[in-house]
């Protein structure tokens, strides 16, 4: 809810008032009773950031930006030396050893 500077046009008293933006205008001044405070137009208020959300410290540097610019040649061109994933060729099937070479293990017992 914003806050709304009133002036009295009789007396020239000038207060702030809180109060929802669909509120009608308050006619009458707290210091003299008449019926003739008018709402004044005035600069606003600063912005106030409460909780999670972008802060202007949160957005990049001008240094990150042109880093990352640098950067981003760099890692378009490791993009195109991998080769994409469909023409990857299939690994082959593991050949069986020779039948000539000794079984490794355990030598049987009663030979």
């Amino acid at each position: 809810m914003p806050t709304y500077d009133y002036k009295c046009k009789s007396c020239g008293h000038r207060w702030e008032l809180f109060q929802s933006m669909t509120a009608k205008p308050v006619k009458a001044c707290p210091e003299c009773g008449k019926k003739t405070a008018e709402r004044l137009i005035g600069i606003g208020a600063a912005v106030l950031f409460k909780g999670g959300g972008f802060y202007q410290t949160d957005y990049r540097s001008e240094s990150y930006k042109k880093a990352a610019a640098a950067d981003a040649p760099k890692a378009d061109a490791h993009k195109a030396d991998t080769p994409k994933a469909e023409s990857t060729p299939k690994p082959e099937a593991k050949k069986a050893e020779p039948a000539s070479k000794p079984a490794k293990g355990p030598k049987p017992k009663g030979d």
